[in-house]
């Protein structure tokens, strides 16, 4: 079944892991702005006015790369999947009324996580310094505190994991993107999922929402 959804919701709602097993219960691309940005490094922009010909060149030069160019690989992206799981886009309302222009929604979903709930998700995740695993102090502990199960590495906190760090991300995404949530709620297109139940509750009623 082709269906097009978009899933919204703040850094540790869970978009990823839940994107990732709805592309995959009803066959759909899964279209991360990240993962499109890395197939389509080498895309010739220089047929647009921009500061680079390549979105490689933004990402080696460390910089943001533009609206414009983000639109770009979107439409590139969609373009080449018959169904599609769209997650980390639009991150604007700018982008949010170029999506509407290239394609129709058939859900535009937002996982309601409360703040103090994401804090805890996002400063609890402990990775692996030798091989790279990822374990969470609560949701998903280690055999032995902070012992790797894998390889037996030390389990160190991310510098971008620690509170100070996290609660600055989650203020940039109130600032751009929730106005995005807005966007389609005053559109009368948004579907709230509360995020805070199980990851298998929260996936059954993403589910019972795509199939509705």
């Amino acid at each position: 079944m082709s269906k097009h959804i978009l899933l919204l919701g703040a850094p540790g709602a869970g978009k990823g892991t839940q994107s990732k097993r709805l592309a995959a219960e009803f066959d759909l691309e899964h279209v991360t702005t990240g993962d499109a940005l890395r197939a389509n490094k080498d895309m010739d922009l220089s047929h647009m006015d921009t500061e680079f010909d390549t979105p490689r060149a933004y990402m080696e030069a460390g910089e943001l790369v533009p609206d414009e160019v983000v639109n770009e690989i979107v439409v590139t992206a969609l373009a080449d999947a018959d169904g599609f799981v769209l997650d980390g886009y639009p991150r604007n309302i700018e982008q949010a009324e170029f999506l509407s222009e290239i394609t129709d929604l058939d859900a535009a979903v937002f996982l309601d996580v409360s703040e103090e709930e994401l804090v805890d998700r996002l400063t609890g995740r402990r990775v692996c310094s030798e091989c790279g695993a990822s374990y969470h102090v609560e949701f998903a502990p280690p055999e032995e505190a902070g012992v790797c199960d894998e390889c037996g590495g030390e389990l160190t906190q991310r510098d971008d994991d620690t509170e100070e760090t996290v609660r600055e991300r989650l203020r940039v995404y109130y600032e751009n993107t929730e106005p995005v949530v807005e966007h389609y709620r005053e559109r009368g297109e948004l579907v709230e999922v509360d995020g805070e139940g199980t990851p298998d509750e929260v996936f059954a009623e993403l589910v019972a929402v795509v199939e509705d």
